[in-house]
This record gives C-alpha cells, structure tokens and sequence, in this order.
C-alpha cells in the first residue's frame, strides 16, 4: 500500500494518514497503546475503492520497543 497500490483490488486509489493530527499525542485516536502511559502513532493507508486498509508504524525506535513489550507470534 506504501508503494500506492492496494494488494487486495489493484486500485491505485490509496491514500494515506501519515500526517493526521489526532495520530499525536497521549490520547491520539490514530496510535496503537503499548504500555499503559506510552502509545504509538500508526500511518495508515486505506484503499477507497474496496476499503482495504494497511497500517504501519513509523519509527523504528517505536517497533523496537513494541518487541519488548509484546509478545511475539510464533508461526
């Protein structure tokens, strides 16, 4: 999706959060929670012709503490 193309459809009709407001901030209604003081802002990518949406976080120091937190999947 960050390349502007939707895996699901083929659509190039994506569009991106990347810069939404709310993302920010304690209570931002575009993050992740992580711990019970610490969120983590998500950039988003939503295909408007299906609706497909894909999110991402940003910062690689965001990630590298959300794998100290979370447990990981195993396959």
């Amino acid at each position: 999706m960050r390349s502007g193309k939707c895996p699901k459809c083929g659509s190039e009709e994506v569009h991106e959060g990347s810069q939404v407001y709310f993302k920010r901030g304690s209570y931002g209604t575009n993050s992740i929670p992580i711990t019970f003081f610490y969120t983590v802002p998500l950039d988003n990518y939503v295909c408007v012709d299906c609706g497909y949406v894909e999110s991402y976080v940003a910062k690689e120091a965001s990630r590298r503490r959300i794998a100290e937190v979370w447990p990981r999947t195993l396959p």
